[in-house]
């Protein structure tokens, strides 16, 4: 097994240093009911495919479980699962809505065991009330920015926003996923602005655009100053499935960063398939309608899942995904991780 931590590194210097975290998908029966067999079998593929952390009750655990009764369970199976290895795993826990919500959510996910929340963003509120939000969620634990794209319940925010938002104490990183270069460098010049680079870590969420934002070494100019800048880990949707291949992507994205030649251009020619990968599986064709049946479609495959069953009956693949999905399950099979899975996967769910 491959493991990007040790027993004797401390969660938040983890999460600083950077890991895989994948976006802890839903496992469901035929009947739409928690499959709780299913459930812990994918956090036990996460974490012995050498995941440094699992993110629970996100948008790719459907963000239909908030305000229901599975959000607690949900959360309590991945962290209960988790602790049965002996290395530390960082939990992170969705949380969602209006300050009240988002912080009775944190406040749930603290008395799980969890370690830090990722706080999605809220149409409703103006850039000030998200800075407040953020600040009374980070009295409950510390707190992960979410830059989510619009296609899937985000909205745009200005490069003044991530830079009051960086400098809240209890931000220790941002999810960059607004799948947009512009916006993605708004973040990162934010956090630079801040001057809390040290103290907030980058996760690529751009799952378009993996691999270059690993490689990639960022230098933000900001008042005549230059200012080196690296995203140091992903927490992906599209790393909900393949993680055996992600950790090692990973891994090799640090020697490319370090000056490895071979490893950058090995990287930068399997961006384009990863994007590709992505763009089937994400139905970006269709304005992204189909990603969550997309990645259940490839975790099925594998045999993790029974189904591709949502919360919403209607919530299915669209019209013509399954045979993009089928040719890029044909031309990428480096990015596949199908034996890891198929001989671990009767263990898992025992």
């Amino acid at each position: 097994m491959i493991s990007e931590t040790s027993p004797s590194s401390t969660v938040p210097d983890l999460f600083r240093n950077g890991m895989v975290i994948p976006a802890h998908p839903l496992a469901l029966t035929a009947d739409r009911t928690l499959d709780e067999r299913r459930q812990r079998a994918l956090t036990r593929y996460y974490v012995e495919a050498g995941a440094g952390g699992l993110a629970v009750g996100v948008h790719t655990t459907q963000f239909a479980v908030h305000g229901t009764g599975l959000l607690a369970p949900v959360l309590e199976l991945a962290a209960e699962t988790a602790r049965g290895y002996d290395r530390p795993v960082a939990l992170i826990a969705g949380v969602m809505g209006t300050t009240a919500q988002a912080v009775a959510e944190a406040e749930l996910a603290r008395s799980l065991g969890y370690d830090m929340v990722l706080l999605s963003p809220l149409r409703e509120l103006a850039e000030d009330g998200l800075v407040e939000r953020a600040r009374a969620v980070g009295e409950v634990l510390p707190v992960i920015g979410f830059y989510l794209q619009p296609a899937v319940g985000g909205r745009p925010l200005t490069r003044g926003f991530w830079e009051r938002f960086a400098s809240v104490e209890a931000v220790v990183g941002i999810k960059v996923a607004p799948f947009d270069r512009y916006r993605t460098l708004d973040v990162l010049h934010g956090v630079v602005r801040a001057g809390r680079t040290a103290e907030v870590a980058l996760y690529t969420g751009n799952d378009d655009h993996i691999l270059a934002d690993l490689v990639t070494a960022h230098r933000v100019v900001v008042d005549g100053r230059e200012v080196d800048v690296e995203f140091v880990g992903g927490l992906l949707g599209q790393w909900a499935v393949w993680v055996h291949r992600a950790v090692e992507l990973l891994a090799q994205a640090r020697l490319a960063r370090g000056g490895d030649d071979v490893a950058m251009r090995r990287l930068l020619s399997l961006d384009g398939h990863l994007t590709d990968a992505n763009a089937a599986i994400f139905d970006s064709a269709n304005g992204f309608r189909g990603c969550i049946p997309g990645i259940h479609e490839v975790l099925r495959r594998q045999g993790l899942l029974a189904g591709r069953w949502c919360l919403d009956p209607a919530e299915e693949l669209s019209p013509g995904q399954l045979a993009e999905i089928d040719r890029i399950w044909a031309a990428y099979p480096r990015l596949r991780d199908d034996e890891f899975v198929a001989e671990r996967l009767a263990t898992w769910l025992a």
